[in-house]
């Protein structure tokens, strides 16, 4: 349960007579009902409230069903289907407008400069805080607030919006105010305001389905006043809103607290997911096997497939140019071509196993950039001799597919290739391709080999690890700029045993979906 979850129960425990005990010695709510009729009655003889022609007394008849008397026509109806729950012994249910005197506000005509600038607070739904108002944005004239039918709100009325995305939020006027017409105030008489208040906010779900249906939600003045309200003797009133004031702060720590580990949670699973990928590119994640040979035996034989596939003609011979790195009697790090040899030890982001090697990017991987055709050869759906346009914004979710015409798709990718994003907000970013052509946002990683040697998800998982990312930041000229290959030529690749990338991506996998179940 979140905090406003909690909120909600508080309150509707409140307003249903759960949140503190009755005390039967206490005047009963049918006699404040009484006194609040006759107070009523008054106002509307000294003209300072319009008599309300829809005034009735709710009440429970010896068949136990509820009824509604309307004072002005004497009809009686049964009105069992309205009540939503039962209240305790001593509470009655009333319609709202009952219980005090409703009324909107106005919007001064805004060509009028004569109406605003004034000293009156004008209060738009916006600045409804489920708090108390002392201030408004906007500031209005007395000559507005005569010309323009506006009501002006005494300190302690009870407010709440009626229109659109702020429908029912309330808030309490601190001194006198006046509203624009989405924002209804009420003058209690009679009832506590601030248990007026909270009622009001523990009803806003109620209020929002009633306001459903039109362009706009809209609850209007005339469906609040029909609202059924529970009214509690006054005494315990005051003791609901004593209550709920001392609870809500704590509400707000518990709301606080479970934010906090609601954002824990969440990013406890992308901790655990990176901190393992972490472990598996560090060779840490699986025990080594000594039967299954080393790395440096599988650069051996991806070195004859290199220098086979240049006698082929299919790869270039600056491609076997290759470095060797190694680590010497003294722990450090040394890189070797041709006969220049080097301390590359501060290069070296951790040390790997003694049956892995670190590798150059550029000794077993191209990098090939995408194209973009003209957005004239663009069409939204799939046509023969044209092929899936994969761009970054469209990769993964893809709504709308885009197509171009296959004779202008140089660079096409496979179904299994790995693509990585170049610039922007989605820099570092790594897909597994499907059939298809690729953008200039996207690069090809091209192995410069034909036969499996290395296993393609453990690339995969190379690319989404730090040594990539972090990298990946720092070699790109900026965001947008992004990278080309030659920025990857530098890049080291920690290799592992073919048998043990097998086994690492076993055991990641099976680690992440572990954690994917919770």
């Amino acid at each position: 349960m979140n905090g406003k979850q909690l909120r909600n129960s508080i309150l509707q425990w409140a307003i249903q007579g759960k949140l503190v005990p009755q005390d039967p010695n206490e005047e009963p709510a049918s006699v404040l009902l009484e006194r609040i009729r006759a107070e009523k009655a008054k106002l509307v003889k000294e003209k300072k409230i319009k008599k309300d022609k829809n005034e009735s007394i709710i009440y429970r008849g010896d068949d136990n069903s509820y009824y509604e008397k309307f004072l002005a026509t004497g009809e009686v109806k049964c009105i069992d289907e309205e009540i939503p729950f039962e209240i305790p012994k001593g509470w009655e249910w009333s319609r709202m407008g009952s219980i005090g005197d409703w009324g909107a506000g106005a919007t001064p005509a805004k060509g009028n400069t004569s109406y605003y600038g004034g000293n009156i607070l004008w209060l738009r739904t916006g600045e409804l805080n489920n708090s108390i108002v002392n201030d408004t944005e906007i500031k209005i004239t007395d000559k507005a607030l005569k010309e323009c039918s506006l009501r002006m709100n005494k300190a302690g009325d009870v407010l709440i919006a009626m229109y659109g995305a702020t429908i029912g939020k309330v808030a309490i006027a601190g001194c006198e105010l006046t509203t624009n017409q989405a924002c209804c105030a009420c003058t209690p008489i009679g009832i506590f305001n601030y248990y007026l208040f909270y009622f009001l906010m523990e009803s806003q779900v109620d209020f929002i389905k009633k306001g459903e249906g039109g362009a706009q939600p809209n609850i209007s003045r005339e469906k609040l006043v029909a609202h059924l309200m529970p009214i509690p003797p006054i005494q315990e009133q005051h003791r609901i809103v004593e209550r709920i004031k001392d609870v809500l702060p704590l509400i707000d720590k518990y709301a606080l607290s479970q934010i906090a580990l609601d954002e824990l949670n969440r990013s406890i699973n992308d901790k655990l997911k990176k901190s393992i990928l972490q472990e598996a590119i560090q060779g840490k994640l699986v025990p080594q096997i000594v039967d299954e040979g080393t790395a440096q035996e599988l650069l051996e034989q991806i070195k004859l497939e290199k220098q086979k596939l240049i006698k082929d003609g299919k790869l270039k011979k600056s491609a076997l140019t290759d470095s060797v790195i190694y680590k010497g009697d003294d722990n450090k790090y040394f890189e070797k071509i041709g006969k220049t040899e080097q301390d590359i030890t501060d290069e070296i982001p951790f040390d790997i196993p003694n049956t892995w090697v670190w590798v150059r990017h550029n000794d077993l991987f191209d990098i090939s950039g995408g194209s973009q055709p003209p957005k004239s050869k663009f069409i939204e759906r799939e046509k023969e001799g044209y092929i899936r346009l994969f761009q970054i914004r469209d990769y993964g979710s893809n709504p709308q597919p885009i197509y171009i015409p296959l004779s202008t798709a140089s660079k096409i990718s496979q179904k299994g290739d790995i693509l990585l994003a170049r610039y922007g907000a989605s820099l570092g970013k790594v897909f597994y391709a499907e059939y298809g052509a690729y953008n200039v946002a996207l690069a090809k990683v091209i192995p410069l080999y034909e036969s499996r040697l290395i296993f393609q998800k453990y690339i995969f998982l190379y690319y989404c690890s730090s040594i990539y990312q972090n990298e990946i930041v720092n070699r790109s000229r900026c965001a947008q700029a992004g990278f080309n290959k030659e920025d990857l030529n530098s890049l080291l690749f920690p290799l592992p045993p073919l048998s043990e990338q097998y086994r690492i991506v076993e055991k990641y996998e099976k680690a992440i979906a572990s954690i994917m179940r919770g």
